[in-house]
């Protein structure tokens, strides 16, 4: 089962259960997957989907972050909650130790040196994290341990 079906049976399922918040956050997903899709003016694949999904997240994450700057609770609560929902169609994500394991194998395999050899580390970790890690949690961890 692709990953839009699951959205779409996840909507339906939804709606029969009257879950406002997750019919919500599911519906927001199918709707930035359809306007890609018009953008890219072909049918996304699930690794594409994922895309969507984890620049969804990302925004979640931020929101969250600023919501509470601003004594804002119950918002970010409610981006929380969506977040949450969000991250049920990811791949499971890595943790932190997972993440630098990673990054110090790429590191081997590429033979970066130092700062300046971040873009590649980067490039090459890139398809081994997406959908699975947050991108800026991977670029801390490369540039912490190339410091």
């Amino acid at each position: 089962m692709t990953l839009k079906e699951q959205l779409n049976n996840a909507m339906k399922a939804a709606m029969k259960a009257r879950d406002n918040l997750r019919l919500s956050a599911v519906r927001m997903v199918l709707a930035a997957v359809k306007n890609r899709e018009i953008d890219s003016r072909t049918e996304l694949d699930d690794l594409a989907v994922t895309e969507v999904i984890t620049s969804l997240t990302k925004q979640r994450r931020e929101s969250i972050r600023m919501y509470r700057e601003g004594n804002r609770l119950e918002l970010a609560e409610k981006e929380e909650l969506e977040l949450a929902v969000l991250l049920e169609f990811l791949p499971v994500q890595l943790s932190p130790e997972e993440i630098d394991h990673l990054v110090r194998q790429v590191i081997l395999e590429t033979g970066a040196q130092g700062a300046r050899d971040m873009g590649r580390v980067m490039k090459a970790a890139a398809p081994l994290t997406t959908g699975k890690a947050d991108g800026k949690v991977v670029s801390d961890t490369v540039r912490r341990l190339l410091a």
